[in-house]
């Protein structure tokens, strides 16, 4: 018990570890994540691992980054129980918004609520949707309403998993269980690294956070999900030399666009690895 006191027990010794990572906790108590998270040591490592590589080599590596991000996409298809070819990387949260209504802007109206980030309201109307913001009952947006104001059209139902406004969570999986045809979009700034998320289980067909918030990857870095059935039945608006089944070929005269996510959002070289 005295050798306890002294050194700690596992559990104390692994938070006080963890808390090592993060050097801005010398100084304050950081509470402010819901903004942007603080980076911690591993990340800045790897970050400034990155353009050492490239400050030393070039593009020597090359071929090794672009595997450490497949390995990458790999780990957040399992952080959201999706297929590695449903993920995409972007710079953030709004990014993938306008990749998800390249896909989807064509449906009709947009319900959301009226909490909402404008993240998930002000892309939709910028692009001509009309967007129907479904009233709060004491700071808490209803499945019921939300699916009533959706109605039996063609609407898409977007929203935040969790609200900035308020920390309001709504329960994604009952609202993906009930959704009928509509297309099911979420904004998963405030959750992902926080609280679960399974796209399949929670009926989303398509997602978009960033990383600098409960992800602690600092700015610049988010994915985008898009199921693999929106994959099948649309087109991507923009691409690149890397979006084609065969980049290395250089072709000016014919390209045949990849089918899955990455295509949408990853058109050059890669940004981080």
């Amino acid at each position: 018990m005295v050798a306890e006191n002294i050194v700690g027990t596992d559990e104390e010794l692994g938070w006080r570890s963890v808390r090592g990572d993060f050097p801005v906790m010398e100084n304050v108590v950081y509470l402010n994540s819901a903004a942007s998270g603080p980076v911690p040591r591993p990340v800045h490592r790897a970050a400034t691992g990155f353009y050492a590589e490239m400050l030393e080599g070039g593009d020597k590596l090359w071929e090794e980054w672009l595997e450490r991000r497949e390995q990458a996409r790999a780990s957040v298809a399992r952080l959201i129980n999706a297929d590695p070819e449903e993920v995409a990387f972007t710079t953030n949260t709004s990014s993938g918004m306008n990749l998800i209504i390249d896909a989807l802007g064509s449906r009709g109206e947009v319900v959301a609520g009226e909490l909402e980030f404008p993240v998930s309201t002000i892309t939709w109307m910028h692009r001509g949707a009309r967007v129907r913001l479904v009233k709060a009952v004491n700071g808490e947006l209803l499945t019921d309403d939300l699916l009533d104001a959706a109605g039996e059209g063609d609407s898409v139902i977007c929203l935040s998993h969790v609200q900035y406004s308020n920390g309001f969570r709504a329960d994604l999986e009952e609202i993906g269980r009930r959704k009928g045809g509509h297309p099911f979009v979420v904004n998963a700034a405030q959750s992902a690294g926080a609280f679960h998320i399974d796209v399949k289980r929670m009926g989303i067909d398509a997602l978009c956070t960033t990383g600098h918030k409960w992800m602690l990857s600092g700015y610049g870095s988010g994915f985008v999900y898009l199921s693999r059935e929106l994959l099948a039945r649309t087109r991507p608006r923009s691409i690149g030399w890397m979006s084609v089944e065969n980049p290395y070929g250089m072709s000016n005269t014919e390209f045949v666009v990849r089918p899955d996510a990455a295509p949408r959002a990853e058109m050059g070289c890669p940004h981080f690895a």
